[in-house]
């Protein structure tokens, strides 16, 4: 039987390159695989999920308007999300339930938590219905495991408000330890 898989780390972890390796895995074996992204992540190009290590396809966009559930998959035999923080409580449900009326695993990768501590609704639901949640490991600048996210001005100095979602990588957030996150 198929789940839903929630693989969770702090940013520079290495989720988008998991994510494809095992579209290469499932491809390498004449298998289709579903990728999506986020439609408001676009740093790297619209529709397009990739990796610090240059590693990058094209992928569907979901926004909160899309319904996996009336997605025709055909023979799909895995859906991978990267992103998946911004997907809505309302889609894990879907995607829950497509796991296991359709025979399909879904695999989400996404961060936890945003630069506050707090979590993305997105991850609050898939840690709540995932089958099987994974954390993917990546260090802090002081060698401890990174589990939080800051943000960063352009000068480097640390952000405390503003919007949950703001679109940016290395320029703009920073992966640290639980101790660093409260120091700085």
């Amino acid at each position: 039987m198929a789940k839903l898989f929630f693989r969770y780390a702090a940013m520079n972890s290495g989720k988008s390159t998991q994510l494809l390796q095992i579209a290469n895995n499932y491809e390498s074996m004449g298998k289709t695989v579903a990728l999506f992204t986020s439609a408001m992540d676009d740093r790297y190009g619209f529709g397009k999920i990739t990796s610090r290590l240059n590693l990058q396809r094209d992928a569907r966009t979901f926004s909160p308007e899309l319904n996996f559930l009336a997605e025709d998959f055909g023979q799909t035999a895995c859906i991978l999300i990267d992103e998946a923080q911004f997907i809505t409580p309302e889609q894990v449900h879907q995607l829950h339930e497509l796991a296991h009326t359709r025979n399909i695993p879904v695999i989400c990768f996404g961060l936890r938590t945003d630069f506050r501590g707090e979590p993305f609704p997105g991850s609050g639901m898939l840690l709540a219905l995932a089958d099987e949640i994974e954390e993917i490991k990546t260090i802090c600048e002081c060698g401890k495991k990174a589990t939080m996210h800051i943000r960063i001005d352009a000068d480097g100095r640390r952000v405390k408000e503003g919007p949950q979602v703001e679109i940016g990588g290395n320029a703009r957030y920073r992966a640290v330890c639980a101790r660093c996150f409260y120091r700085l």
